[in-house]
């Protein structure tokens, strides 16, 4: 390792093979020094983590070609052999992905899972290793460290399972930590305590932090340096202040001016809402969990005018999702009511959901999915379906000829449209979108959310948006539901809810919120830091 540097990356390149190669990385170059912070910030495809995979040598074995000069850690990664690069990963480097569920192991205890990567990697017994996992999981705030380690990962939130992963790779004292989206699935309070962690864990260990972005605002709050990537290569680097107050190309301001923000002027006019669409009143939903009754809605009531968006927020368990499933009806309430236009059906009303994966079959095409809900309600004349769809398809964006393609052959925003287009086959007056951005790069998620405006307008739709990200709420809604504990805890217009809130959590919310000046985030990092010492 040269003098000075934890990561040397020179002209690297790779290329995955295929019917037609794709080239995911070209002639990239960077450094990073021992103890620094770098941001790899870009949307979905840029490159970001294919880079951040070549690091640690995660690609031998795959088929991808991976060309140029890679070390890390004073290991040259092309050259290594298979026992140095296990003897790499975890002890000189280690990396912590943005789904904490599918790196930990369900049927083991958190405790054994963080000791068995120090025992791979160290002569150490038992004991202390199984010693030393409690003591890094203290160090990254898990509460009751030694009682907590006997847990497995279902007993964890998923703030608390992040944490754990850190605390994974903190096990063996790295010099390098690659975060790939650490704090995507997370809620904005979560979110800032785990960017606030990063940023005390690299100061005071003396690590490199090399941490993968789609979210700009996530990189102002934790690096010194960011590095744009688009299309596999580098578009602009920098010290992050001056990155982000004058981005010298266009790639760059226009990612910037994609980012949801608070103080940015508000786009959207807020509507004269028509007769209410959609009117809850008193809704309660529990839960058994063994001999227990959990409420995770209480005593909600709430309107939905015609042509209005009401924006839920809220953290995860707030009960928000919930809700949505309650108003489309995928859940009964334990008791309360609900009314659509005076008539308690639900015909009129569809849902967006969070993860357009999961909710597409991938064995039937997207065009056979738009179809299902016309189906359903009794069209039988195939060639007005397949006409239907097609209107739909244009109507989202999306190529009408792609009818007959599956789900993998379409971006994570292709299919959140294809989701849209699916709610709006038939024809409803209410659309209830549960976390419809949340797992988008901000360009990505500004076209579907201009999308959802264009359609509001033109169908005169009525909209609910559950979401966790304030900023992103802000820009879409004409009202605001603040949701804690499965109550409403504040409610108004947005001038009202943003400019002047009343409540104590809802003026937490948005402290949390991610900003784009670096030396507001190092301010609001303190002033978080004395509460939680307080």
């Amino acid at each position: 390792m040269s003098a000075g540097f934890v990561v040397e990356v020179e002209g690297l390149s790779v290329t995955f093979p295929g019917a037609q190669e794709v080239a995911a990385v070209r002639d990239l170059s960077f450094s990073l020094p021992e103890g620094g912070a770098l941001a790899l910030v870009g949307e979905s495809g840029s490159g970001k983590s294919a880079t951040a995979f070549a690091l640690l040598g995660l690609h031998r074995g795959t088929g991808a070609r991976v060309e140029g000069s890679l070390k890390v850690a004073g290991v040259d990664v092309g050259a290594a052999s298979e026992a140095e690069l296990r003897a790499l990963r975890g002890a000189k480097a280690a990396m912590v992905f943005q789904d904490p569920l599918s790196s930990l192991d369900p049927y083991y205890a958190i405790g054994d899972q963080i000791a068995e990567v120090l025992r791979v990697h160290r002569k150490v017994s038992r004991r202390a290793a199984r010693a030393r996992a409690v003591e890094v999981l203290d160090r990254v705030g898990i509460p009751d460290a030694v009682r907590r380690s006997r847990s497995r990962p279902h007993e964890f939130s998923g703030g608390m399972r992040q944490r754990a992963l850190i605390a994974m790779a903190l096990a063996c004292e790295p010099k390098l930590l690659i975060a790939d989206e650490p704090t995507t699935a997370l809620d904005v309070t979560v979110q800032a305590q785990i960017l606030d962690l990063l940023h005390g864990l690299r100061r005071e260990e003396g690590m490199g932090l090399l941490l993968v972005t789609h979210d700009v605002g996530v990189a102002a709050e934790s690096v010194d340096e960011v590095l744009v990537m688009r299309e596999g290569r580098a578009v602009e680097r920098g010290p992050v202040a001056e990155v982000l107050a004058a981005p010298a190309r266009t790639y760059t301001r226009t990612l910037l001016e994609a980012v949801p923000r608070l103080d940015a002027p508000l786009s959207r006019q807020p509507v004269a809402a028509g007769d209410p669409v959609l009117e809850a009143v008193g809704l309660r939903r529990e839960f058994r969990q063994g001999r227990r009754t959990v409420t995770a809605v209480d005593d909600v009531s709430l309107t939905v005018g015609r042509g209005e968006t009401l924006g839920i927020v809220g953290e995860s368990g707030s009960g928000k999702t919930t809700l949505g499933r309650m108003l489309v009806g995928l859940l009964e309430p334990t008791s309360g009511q609900l009314r659509y236009g005076g008539t308690e059906k639900t015909s009129g009303v569809q849902m967006v959901f969070q993860d357009p994966v999961a909710s597409l079959n991938p064995r039937r095409s997207i065009g056979e999915a738009i179809a299902d809900p016309l189906r359903a309600a009794g069209e039988r004349d195939e060639k007005v379906l397949r006409d239907r769809v097609r209107e739909l398809l244009e109507r989202v964006g999306l190529d009408p000829d792609r009818y007959d393609r599956y789900p993998h052959e379409f971006s994570g925003g292709q299919r959140q449209r294809v989701g849209i287009a699916r709610a709006l086959a038939p024809s409803p007056k209410l659309v209830v979108c549960d976390e419809p951005v949340s797992a988008l790069d901000v360009t990505t998620q500004a076209q579907v959310i201009a999308l959802l405006g264009e359609l509001q307008r033109d169908l005169g739709l009525s909209l609910v948006f559950v979401a966790h990200d304030l900023a992103v709420v802000r820009q879409v809604s004409d009202r605001i539901a603040v949701m804690h504990r499965g109550r409403i805890v504040e409610q108004g217009t947005v001038a009202e809810v943003y400019g002047s809130p009343t409540e104590p959590y809802t003026k937490a919310l948005l402290a949390a919120v991610p900003t784009l000046d670096p030396v507001l985030a190092a301010v609001r990092r303190a002033a978080r830091r004395e509460l939680v010492a307080a």
